[in-house]
């Protein structure tokens, strides 16, 4: 544990976690220290010396503590997939509505929406997409 908190490329979190754990270990010392004690000495709450200690009991071992979750899925499901990419593009090279000049970013966000290929979509998604397949509006 103190090599883990002291060598090597971790995140601040987990070395957190370790330095609680290395201050809540009793075996080697004669003095517990309390949790206001570890609170005030690595400058967190005494709620997190507390979730850290169930966290380390209710791991199966140490390493299995000291790796980060892998989440399941991301956060927030990205809207653009490769399908929505494809219809985008299509309206794209379409012919330009009538009484515009061209195709612009904005015009072609609100065809979009309009067509219900998305409910809603910034005009910088759309940009970033045509930019990220080497298309140009002009």
């Amino acid at each position: 544990m103190e090599k883990f908190s002291k060598t090597g490329v971790q995140s601040a979190k987990l070395i957190k976690r370790a330095e609680i754990i290395l201050l809540l270990d009793t075996s080697e010392s004669e003095k517990a220290v309390t949790f206001k004690e570890i609170s005030r000495r690595l400058n967190v709450s005494v709620t997190t010396v507390t979730n850290v200690k169930n966290d380390f009991l209710a791991s199966e071992n140490i390493k299995a503590f000291l790796k980060r979750k892998k989440r399941d899925t991301p956060p927030v499901a990205p809207k653009i997939t490769g399908d929505v990419e494809a219809r985008i593009i299509a309206v794209a090279c379409s012919e330009v509505p009538a009484g515009c000049a061209r195709w612009t970013v904005r015009l072609l966000t609100e065809r979009v929406v309009e067509l219900q290929i998305l409910d809603s979509i910034s005009f910088k998604s759309v940009h970033r997409l045509l930019k990220k397949h080497n298309l140009s509006l002009t």
